[in-house]
């Protein structure tokens, strides 16, 4: 080897000193950056649905829940307490009482019924009494009570 053509045309030459090839590392740069950015794209969504929005609980500790005219006796009506609902019972003696709405087996609605006096939960047929205590179906313990005071017309509803 050492005396080919290529070797004898070649041999001689000045080469110039190799230079950034500018155009290329552009290209490189453009094309590093837009694949950064898609995978940015696809994982951001990802992530953000990964981890759910933190929800501030309401700092108020009472409530308008109803006007005494809107709840007949042995009625119920579901009103809105922070950020969860609140189910006010007027009982047949006319009595009123207050729990959370939420059945503590699968935080499901609950919602009263006259035709047996209780607290009833329609997905798996949980039932409270008058007292929030679970008295039958799968929920593991008793609503959350909360105190009920009448003022004029208004009832009032106050974390316990």
């Amino acid at each position: 080897m050492g005396n080919t053509a290529w070797d004898k045309t070649t041999k001689n030459r000045d080469y110039p000193a190799p230079q950034p090839n500018s155009r290329r590392r552009f290209l490189d740069y453009l094309l590093g950056t837009s694949a950064l950015a898609t995978l940015g794209a696809i994982i951001y969504p990802i992530f953000r649905f990964m981890s759910p929005p933190q929800v501030i609980e309401s700092a108020e500790n009472s409530v308008v829940a109803a006007k005494l005219s809107e709840i007949p006796v042995n009625s119920g009506k579901i009103f809105k307490f922070g950020n969860k609902p609140g189910i006010l019972v007027r009982s047949a003696t006319g009595d009123f009482k207050a729990f959370s709405a939420v059945c503590t087996h699968l935080e499901c609605i609950v919602q009263y019924r006259a035709d047996t006096k209780q607290i009833w939960c329609a997905c798996h047929n949980g039932q409270y009494n008058l007292s929030g205590k679970n008295i039958g179906g799968p929920p593991p313990r008793p609503l959350e009570e909360f105190q009920v005071n009448p003022r004029g017309d208004d009832v009032v509803v106050t974390r316990s």
